[in-house]
């Protein structure tokens, strides 16, 4: 999650995964992977900045099997 502003100087929660992409228009406009659109006061670069500094935070989140799960899997599927 990334905290940005809006133009009224009030703050609100982003949740940085459903971030589709982020647009300078001169305003900065961020559009989830909903349709929603979002006016902020931040830069692209600084919501760019937030979203991979929320990802060092939230480390690795994808489960990678490995190639013993891997060779597991294929032996259960036999």
């Amino acid at each position: 999650m990334i905290t940005v502003t809006r133009f009224d100087h009030s703050e609100f929660i982003v949740n940085a995964d459903l971030i589709e992409f982020v647009e300078s228009l001169p305003d900065t406009h961020i559009t989830l992977v909903t349709g929603k659109k979002l006016l902020v006061r931040q830069t692209a670069q600084q919501v760019v900045d937030l979203v991979l500094e929320y990802r060092r935070q939230a480390g690795p989140i994808l489960w990678r099997p490995t190639s013993s799960h891997t060779e597991r899997r294929e032996e259960a599927l036999e």
